[in-house]
Protein backbone atom coordinates (compact mmCIF):
# COMPACT_ATOMS: atom_id res chain seq x y z
CA UNK A 1 0.00 0.00 0.00
CA UNK A 2 0.96 3.86 -0.70
CA UNK A 3 -0.35 6.84 1.15
CA UNK A 4 0.09 10.67 -0.85
CA UNK A 5 1.14 12.73 2.62
CA UNK A 6 1.76 16.29 3.64
CA UNK A 7 4.15 15.19 6.10
CA UNK A 8 5.75 12.16 5.84
CA UNK A 9 7.33 12.52 9.38
CA UNK A 10 4.11 13.14 10.82
CA UNK A 11 2.64 10.08 9.14
CA UNK A 12 5.58 7.84 10.14
CA UNK A 13 5.25 8.94 13.87
CA UNK A 14 1.68 8.75 13.76
CA UNK A 15 1.31 4.91 12.41
CA UNK A 16 4.24 3.52 14.34
CA UNK A 17 2.79 5.43 17.69
CA UNK A 18 -0.51 3.60 16.64
CA UNK A 19 0.32 0.21 15.26
CA UNK A 20 3.92 0.02 16.20
CA UNK A 21 4.78 -0.68 12.70
CA UNK A 22 8.82 -0.83 12.04
CA UNK A 23 10.61 0.94 9.63
CA UNK A 24 12.46 -0.22 7.23
CA UNK A 25 14.71 0.35 4.48
CA UNK A 26 13.67 1.85 1.14
CA UNK A 27 14.93 -0.04 -1.66
CA UNK A 28 13.38 1.05 -4.48
CA UNK A 29 15.16 4.95 -4.14
CA UNK A 30 17.35 8.19 -2.87
CA UNK A 31 13.51 10.25 -2.61
CA UNK A 32 11.92 10.55 0.50
CA UNK A 33 9.39 8.34 0.58
CA UNK A 34 9.68 6.05 3.82
CA UNK A 35 8.22 2.63 4.38
CA UNK A 36 6.82 0.71 7.10
CA UNK A 37 6.41 -2.96 7.43
CA UNK A 38 3.04 -4.12 8.52
CA UNK A 39 3.64 -7.94 9.09
CA UNK A 40 3.69 -11.07 6.66
CA UNK A 41 5.95 -9.58 3.98
CA UNK A 42 3.46 -6.25 3.40
CA UNK A 43 4.42 -2.84 3.34
CA UNK A 44 2.92 0.84 3.75
CA UNK A 45 5.08 3.56 1.82
CA UNK A 46 4.61 6.93 2.86
CA UNK A 47 5.28 8.50 -0.33
CA UNK A 48 5.64 12.72 0.30
CA UNK A 49 2.96 14.59 -1.86
CA UNK A 50 2.60 18.58 0.98
CA UNK A 51 0.99 20.01 -2.26
CA UNK A 52 -1.81 17.14 -3.12
CA UNK A 53 -5.25 17.66 -2.83
CA UNK A 54 -6.11 14.43 -0.99
CA UNK A 55 -9.97 13.43 -0.63
CA UNK A 56 -11.03 10.63 1.53
CA UNK A 57 -14.44 9.12 2.02
CA UNK A 58 -14.93 5.78 4.47
CA UNK A 59 -15.76 3.47 1.62
CA UNK A 60 -12.27 3.69 0.59
CA UNK A 61 -9.98 2.38 3.67
CA UNK A 62 -7.08 0.59 4.82
CA UNK A 63 -8.64 -2.64 7.28
CA UNK A 64 -6.12 -4.16 10.35
CA UNK A 65 -7.15 -6.99 12.41
CA UNK A 66 -6.07 -7.76 15.93
CA UNK A 67 -6.94 -10.45 18.48
CA UNK A 68 -6.47 -7.67 20.88
CA UNK A 69 -9.58 -5.64 19.69
CA UNK A 70 -10.18 -4.05 23.66
CA UNK A 71 -6.79 -3.31 24.40
CA UNK A 72 -6.63 -1.60 20.87
CA UNK A 73 -9.38 0.57 21.58
CA UNK A 74 -8.16 1.58 24.74
CA UNK A 75 -4.98 2.54 22.85
CA UNK A 76 -6.74 4.94 20.53
CA UNK A 77 -8.57 6.62 24.04
CA UNK A 78 -5.12 7.14 25.80
CA UNK A 79 -3.93 9.08 22.83
CA UNK A 80 -7.29 11.11 22.34
CA UNK A 81 -7.74 9.31 19.21
CA UNK A 82 -11.88 9.95 18.12
CA UNK A 83 -12.78 6.78 16.44
CA UNK A 84 -16.05 6.11 15.47
CA UNK A 85 -18.98 3.21 14.42
CA UNK A 86 -19.54 2.80 10.45
CA UNK A 87 -22.87 5.23 11.07
CA UNK A 88 -20.39 7.81 12.67
CA UNK A 89 -20.90 7.88 16.49
CA UNK A 90 -17.87 9.31 17.76
CA UNK A 91 -16.08 7.03 20.51
CA UNK A 92 -18.13 3.94 19.89
CA UNK A 93 -17.80 0.86 17.61
CA UNK A 94 -20.00 -1.60 15.92
CA UNK A 95 -21.03 -5.21 15.41
CA UNK A 96 -21.38 -6.69 11.89
CA UNK A 97 -23.93 -9.32 11.02
CA UNK A 98 -21.32 -12.18 11.04
CA UNK A 99 -20.10 -10.78 14.96
CA UNK A 100 -17.10 -9.08 14.04
CA UNK A 101 -16.13 -5.67 16.07
CA UNK A 102 -15.34 -3.02 13.76
CA UNK A 103 -14.39 0.97 14.65
CA UNK A 104 -13.00 3.75 12.13
CA UNK A 105 -10.52 5.95 12.87
CA UNK A 106 -8.42 8.59 10.52
CA UNK A 107 -5.15 9.16 9.92
CA UNK A 108 -3.35 12.92 9.89
CA UNK A 109 -3.88 12.99 6.19
CA UNK A 110 -7.46 12.02 6.63
CA UNK A 111 -7.24 8.61 5.55
CA UNK A 112 -10.03 6.29 7.11
CA UNK A 113 -8.21 3.07 8.78
CA UNK A 114 -10.77 0.50 9.88
CA UNK A 115 -9.30 -2.31 12.91
CA UNK A 116 -12.03 -5.27 13.57
CA UNK A 117 -11.41 -8.30 15.20
CA UNK A 118 -11.75 -10.54 12.65
CA UNK A 119 -11.01 -14.06 13.19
Amino acid sequence: MALAVKDVNESMDFYQQIFDFKEIENTASKSKTRWLSIGEGKELHIIPRPEASIKTVKAVHIAFSTNKFVAFQSRLESLNITYYDWSGTPNTFNVRDDGIKQLYFQDPNSYWIEVNDAR
